[in-house]
């Protein structure tokens, strides 16, 4: 192996072992009690037979649509109730024409209004806690009497205040925001689970 392969080698063990590195120590700040907050609440939703929304931007987009996924079908035991799961990311001729002929902003308040109902659970993910259309479908959802959940990182932005439950990834990467996320939904869909 040639000198500048041998240190690329390196360079990229070095940037592998950092970025695990960093995960762990977040997940060691993460706060349980929120974790087990929302748990209480999905299976209080569940025994009530009251629906879950989900939504996001980009990434957590993708989140929300495999949260609903596990939450759907993964969460499912015989004789208890299933949850009732809506991903508002999945449409998008939809999402399009919300966009298209209102605002981008509007794409999950307008999916909201008139469906959300009181003692539903919306979820809203945001690594930033700041995009405008996820702050907007978390007001429709608390003004029709919904509870409202924020998965975030940094430092929560404008989504920290607005829920009744957040969880805030204490990271300032946005791929490990992201990741833990994604780890989140597991966690909480294992627990629902059993």
């Amino acid at each position: 192996m040639k000198h500048d392969q041998v240190a690329q080698t390196s360079q990229t063990s070095e940037r592998i072992a950092a970025y695990l590195s960093d995960i762990q120590g977040t997940l060691r700040k993460l706060p349980m009690d929120e974790i087990e907050d929302i748990v209480n609440l999905l299976h209080e939703a569940r025994e009530r037979k009251k629906r879950v929304f989900l939504f996001g931007n980009g990434g957590s987009a993708a989140t929300a649509s495999h949260l609903a996924c596990d939450l759907g079908k993964g969460t499912n035991r015989h004789g208890r109730p299933r949850l009732r799961v809506v991903a508002l990311t999945d449409n998008v001729p939809l999402i399009s024409a919300w966009a298209n002929d209102t605002s981008y902003e509007d794409i999950f308040a307008q999916q909201l209004q008139e469906q959300v109902e009181p003692g539903d659970i919306a979820i809203a993910i945001s690594a930033s806690g700041r995009s405008p259309n996820v702050l907007n479908g978390v007001k429709v959802a608390k003004s029709a009497g919904a509870i409202t959940i924020g998965l975030t990182g940094f430092d929560g932005g404008d989504l920290k205040s607005l829920v009744d439950c957040c969880i805030v990834v204490p990271d300032n990467s946005m791929d490990q925001v992201e990741d833990v996320h994604l780890m989140l939904g597991h966690v909480i869909a294992s627990c629902l689970r059993s």
